[in-house]
């Protein structure tokens, strides 16, 4: 009987414990790429090129020069350019100390002339007012005057603020407790009302021209600014006329002033009170013109 031939085995070979990380294998024995080994071991051979430490250094180098080039260069024009800053700004203040002495002076000529057309036409006034000439002269503000009278002191509140929005303000006020240029008319034709022979407000004399305004937040008489806080001045029967102002409409929107706003006031009378003169009256009148045929 033949014997039957070995059976070989088809089987493949046991495999590696690692093959499932075959891709860290790989990378664990071929680290470097074979590239960036040709072109090392090239620079090795050739000898050319610096070392990557020393390259650091002489661009750290060459980066400070130039920093220090550029520092030098600007503090050098710095002090070159500094005389002539200094020069200019030398002539500057000259000029403005000269434009302000010149200022100053002109204003003491205009005070200089205002004085002397005063002094005219209270000349004027009295050689041909006749009888009438001191009340002329008192109705205009041309004299300075002197008598019993009252004070009413007014001021912006304690804690006044330069914006808001309130009542007032839709009136064309502003809810801040600042004194307004309407609020100076009010109480100075309150006082004119109730019987003030002459006014003045902050040593500003009224005539029957003259005008309070407002430029911002500051109140303007005649176009001069004043300063709070407002002291009003009035002549006449001080008791009478205190009362009077207080128990009219315009002596109670004070109160409400007071009350509402926090704006400061006070009045209280005087035995004697002192007025200037205006520093000047600009009188036009009209003249009927010939009609036309």
């Amino acid at each position: 009987m033949s014997q039957q031939p070995p059976v070989r085995s088809t089987s493949s070979p046991p495999s590696r414990p690692d093959a499932s990380m075959s891709l860290l294998t790989n990378v664990m024995d071929h680290s470097l790429d074979e590239g960036y080994a040709e072109a090392a071991a090239r620079r090795a051979e050739g000898g050319k090129g610096l070392p990557s430490t020393l390259r650091a250094k002489l661009g750290l180098a060459a980066a400070l020069l130039l920093s220090a080039v550029v520092v030098t260069l600007g503090a050098a024009q710095a002090r070159i350019s500094a005389p002539t800053l200094a020069k200019e700004r030398e002539q500057l203040i000259q000029r403005i100390e000269a434009e302000t002495s010149a200022a100053d002076s002109l204003q003491k000529n205009v005070d200089s002339l205002r004085d002397a057309v005063g002094t005219k036409q209270r000349d004027v006034l009295r050689k041909h007012g006749g009888d009438k000439a001191e009340l002329v002269s008192l109705l205009a503000g041309a004299t300075p005057v002197r008598g019993p009278g009252i004070k009413v002191v007014v001021d912006d509140a304690k804690q006044a603020r330069t914006s808001g929005g309130g009542p007032r303000e839709s009136s064309g006020f502003s809810d801040t407790g600042r004194v307004r240029d309407r609020d100076m008319q009010r109480v100075v034709n309150g006082l004119w009302q109730s019987g003030a022979e002459a006014i003045a407000i902050n040593g500003q004399r009224l005539t029957a021209l003259s005008a309070i305004r407002a430029a911002g937040d500051a109140i303007l008489v005649d176009n001069r600014p004043l300063v709070p806080p407002y002291t009003v001045l009035a002549i006449g029967d001080g008791q009478r006329l205190s009362t009077a102002f207080q128990d009219s409409v315009d002596g109670q929107y004070l109160h409400v002033l007071q009350q509402n706003y926090g704006v400061r006031a006070s009045i209280s009378t005087q035995d004697e009170v002192r007025l200037p003169p205006a520093p000047s009256l600009i009188v036009r009148t009209a003249t009927p013109g010939k009609g036309t045929s």
